[in-house]
């Protein structure tokens, strides 16, 4: 039992008869069980946050994989992102050679590369009058971007809902590109 003493424990004085008086004690038993009944409450009571997470479909790792398709895609409906390092992006819409837009150099968030990509994906549908024929977005990460950059950009595809993306493997080209605007140092 947990107490409380108070009592003063003097020496006695010579001369003065006093009448002895109890210590007082307070019994704090009551007030620790209460303590733990409260903490215990409100951990179960408590909603810890769940971790969120973005579905990404990936192909399968077999030895007897088929060669890549190349596929016509039409350039007017292509953006490519290619991630840097300092946490910036260059971005080009068309094809690598022969860009209709850019090469432009912008960074992450509402002001950077989710304004471009949803000026992009209003005026590809009103180009083309079918929410079907939307942007595809393809994602290109140097080995100087990081991990964040590409979580980043994707959830900058989830809120912008472009219908359709993809990470690819950059090129040599698209190096040069981000060597260009100071994004990628060897």
């Amino acid at each position: 039992m947990a107490e409380l003493n108070t009592g003063g424990g003097g020496g006695k004085k010579k001369g003065h008869v006093r009448s002895k008086k109890q210590d007082a004690s307070v019994d704090l038993t009551a007030m620790v069980d209460l303590a733990f009944l409260l903490i215990t409450f409100f951990m179960l009571t408590t909603s810890l946050s769940k971790p969120q997470s973005m579905n990404l479909a990936m192909p399968d790792k077999t030895k007897d994989q088929p060669q890549p398709i190349e596929l016509d895609v039409a350039d007017d409906r292509t953006l490519t992102l290619l991630l840097g390092e300092k946490d910036q992006l260059v971005w080009y819409y068309g094809l690598p050679g022969d860009p209709i837009e850019g090469p432009t150099k912008v960074g992450y968030g509402k002001n950077g590369v989710r304004k471009e990509l949803q000026s992009k994906v209003q005026s590809v549908v009103a180009k083309y009058g079918d929410p079907k024929k939307g942007l595809i977005v393809l994602i290109k990460a140097s080995k100087k971007s990081t991990y964040r950059n590409l979580v980043d950009v994707l959830d900058e595809m989830a809120i912008t809902q472009v219908p359709t993306y993809a990470i690819v493997d950059i090129t040599p080209e698209e190096n040069a590109m981000l060597k260009k605007e100071g994004l990628y140092t060897e």
